[in-house]
């Protein structure tokens, strides 16, 4: 079977030409691509505009666009003539994807003889038989004159290629032309298989209080075809579409792209579009990544947060935790040298360097779409010698029902060489009121308490606070 298959796979290669047509039928091929432009969104799914110079003859024809996405939606497909387009019209379209392969091949030759082809190892000798193929499941059958055979100790010979089977995606369409002559088109198409997505590095500085920040674009392309010498265009939001999703993974990496050529941002609908500087060619099972921006010395606030829960203000929970985790937030403005620009969702990765100049990873978050201007705070990673002890000291019910008084103390400790500041934040659901307190506190929000707590070297400070809420 193996041997089979090898040369069932030489043959298809040898006649992979007259695969890609059918007689009568005029093929296009990347050769006649005068341009290809790409429009990539953040949702695998990718609009391609594929320009072509044909010579069609007036009238009714056949024409046969190979090279198209494998992915391609072809309901989606336009075909027109361009500055024309009443001169050319379509009158059906297919989609042809049942590619060539040995198996495939094999496969439609179910219930038609081939011929098997002997092989003398010692003497080199040829002998033919015609053999009927039955079946194709899990190996072949095949029917001899005088016998049924599941092995083969030869080769498969094909005389022909069916007409349904080509060695690339092939748009098929039967157009009407409306005059002789060559004339520019394009087919204009929705596929997926083609992704971005942003990713950001970020270096701290010694000290928490700056970072140098780069972004990069990373295209995937899995559609099933190579685009060459594209113009790429990628749109950041959340566009709405009717489809099905697909994803597959990228074999191959390159990296693109410098800091004097990055892309041009505009608005576009209620979303963001994105022109990378340069044509660039998207292989077929490649992840390019080119540069999107550098904004160096940044200025970043760190805080350590302590982040309570709304049920333990209605419900009794003496011990709340006796080391709770410390979060470790930073946070910057999406302004200034480098930035002021619309930065697309992606992972950013926060690094810094240990005492050897080694930058070492030190957490990382998402950001969603953010606009220029906003703030983008990022949730790196809890602290390693700043701990939390919690507990509900007092619990009583009250009239009328659904009023609740509780009182708690939280014992912040530092195992640092220098103090720190823990953001106490305690969300309280219903109507609320801090009857006692023993540090200041702020009224965050309707549902949010909080307290800037300063907890010294080596040491700790305790939070005591009592609350009536009714619900």
């Amino acid at each position: 079977m193996r041997s089979a298959l090898s040369l069932a796979l030489s043959l298809a290669a040898a006649l992979a030409a007259s695969a890609g047509a059918e007689p009568g039928e005029h093929v296009s091929t990347l050769a006649d691509q005068r341009g290809v432009g790409l429009t990539i969104y953040n949702t695998d799914l990718a609009l391609v505009r594929d320009r072509r110079r044909l010579d069609l003859p007036k009238g009714e024809s056949r024409l046969a666009l190979r090279d198209v996405s494998a992915q391609i939606q072809p309901e989606t497909a336009l075909l027109q003539t361009l500055g024309s387009p009443e001169r050319l019209s379509v009158i059906e379209q297919n989609f042809d994807f049942d590619l060539l392969s040995p198996q495939k091949l094999l496969q439609k030759y179910v219930g038609r003889d081939v011929d098997v082809v002997h092989v003398d190892p010692r003497a080199g000798a040829r002998r033919t038989e015609r053999a009927r193929v039955l079946a194709t499941n899990d190996g072949v059958v095949l029917r001899y004159p005088d016998r049924i055979e599941t092995s083969i100790d030869g080769h498969l010979a094909f005389p022909s290629l069916p007409a349904d089977l080509r060695d690339r995606p092939t748009l098929v369409s039967e157009v009407e032309n409306a005059r002789d002559g060559t004339q520019d088109v394009e087919l204009t198409y929705l596929t997926g298989g083609l992704t971005w997505k942003a990713d950001y590095t970020a270096l701290l500085n010694a000290n928490d209080t700056a970072l140098d920040l780069r972004g990069l674009i990373t295209l995937r392309n899995t559609s099933g075809t190579t685009y060459t010498g594209a113009n790429v265009q990628l749109v950041a939001g959340n566009v709405n579409v009717v489809r099905s999703e697909l994803q597959s993974a990228p074999k191959n990496l390159a990296v693109i792209g410098n800091a004097a050529a990055r892309p041009s941002e505009q608005s576009l609908f209620e979303y963001h579009l994105y022109t990378l500087p340069r044509k660039t060619t998207v292989a077929d099972n490649q992840t390019k990544q080119v540069e999107l921006l550098t904004a160096p010395a940044v200025a970043v606030t760190k805080t350590l947060e302590l982040r309570g829960a709304p049920y333990y203000y209605r419900s009794q929970a003496p011990d709340l935790g006796a080391r709770l985790p410390v979060g470790t937030y930073v946070s910057f403005v999406n302004n200034g040298a480098g930035l002021a620009v619309p930065l697309p969702q992606g992972a950013v990765r926060v690094y810094k360097r240990d005492l050897s100049g080694t930058a070492q990873f030190v957490g990382s978050d998402t950001i969603e779409h953010t606009p220029k201007g906003e703030t983008i705070r990022l949730h790196l990673g809890d602290a390693f010698d700043v701990t939390a002890r919690k507990k509900q000291t007092e619990w009583r019910v009250l009239e009328p029902a659904g009023t609740y008084e509780s009182a708690y103390e939280i014992v912040l400790r530092n195992a640092k060489t220098a103090p720190e500041t823990v953001l106490v934040v305690e969300p309280i659901g219903g109507e609320w009121t801090i009857l006692e307190s023993s540090a200041p506190y702020k009224k965050s929000s309707s549902s949010t308490a909080s307290w800037a707590i300063r907890v010294p070297a080596g040491g700790a400070a305790t939070l005591t606070y009592r609350v009536r809420v009714r619900y």
